[in-house]
């Protein structure tokens, strides 16, 4: 008895040892072997995960009273020419990402969002904003958890430009929060905060 579970001691030692060493010292999937042929799902997911680790954190450093803050003319020298009439707030990038990620995360899999997106957008405090963006990112993780090598380029109906496909909205979904976190991360610096990415 005794060698037994002294087996399946070093045995289950082996298998943490290999699977800390697949998710690396960060903690993300490092993936399957090089020249080797990946999930769709794990894929995917692997590159929300990276975007999400990023815009999680910004968006938590960013004090609550930062929510508003929007750029303005006001930071730029008198003469320049800007109009800034229709930017978000941090706190709206952040909701509009939220709800984007639902918007997705549906065309991904067919599965209806189990909120009220509609009042995603309406959010202003943090502590809201950062738990309904996490459950976002979430759903995405979930409806990517669906694609396989089958289904992955089946045509969607969506309202974007182009044709999309299952896998091309996942895609999509990684590409638009990238494209938020790029702003983000302008307002973090205008408020004189290293973004935590930046600060590794």
């Amino acid at each position: 008895m005794g060698l037994r579970m002294m087996m399946a001691g070093c045995l289950l030692a082996a298998t943490a040892t290999m699977a800390m060493a697949q998710m690396g010292a960060s903690g993300l999937d490092k993936g399957p072997a090089v020249g080797t042929v990946a999930e769709p799902s794990r894929a995917f997911d692997s590159q929300l995960s990276l975007i999400e680790g990023e815009m999680m954190s910004a968006v938590k450093t960013m004090p609550a009273e930062k929510f508003d803050f929007a750029p303005s003319a006001a930071i730029f020298v008198p003469d320049q020419k800007t109009k800034f009439d229709a930017v978000r707030s941090f706190g709206q990038q952040a909701v509009h990402v939220a709800g984007a990620n639902y918007f997705f995360g549906a065309s991904i899999s067919g599965q209806k969002p189990d909120v009220d997106v509609a009042a995603i957008e309406k959010l202003t405090k943090k502590d809201d904003i950062v738990k309904a963006l996490a459950a976002s990112f979430a759903f995405v993780h979930k409806a990517i958890g669906t694609l396989t090598p089958a289904n992955v380029f089946v045509v969607v109906k969506s309202p974007e430009p182009g044709f999309q496909t299952r896998g091309t909205m996942a895609e999509f979904a990684v590409a638009h929060a990238y494209d938020h976190y790029g702003q983000m991360v302008e307002y973090l610096r205008m408020n004189g905060m290293v973004p935590p990415a930046s600060a590794q």
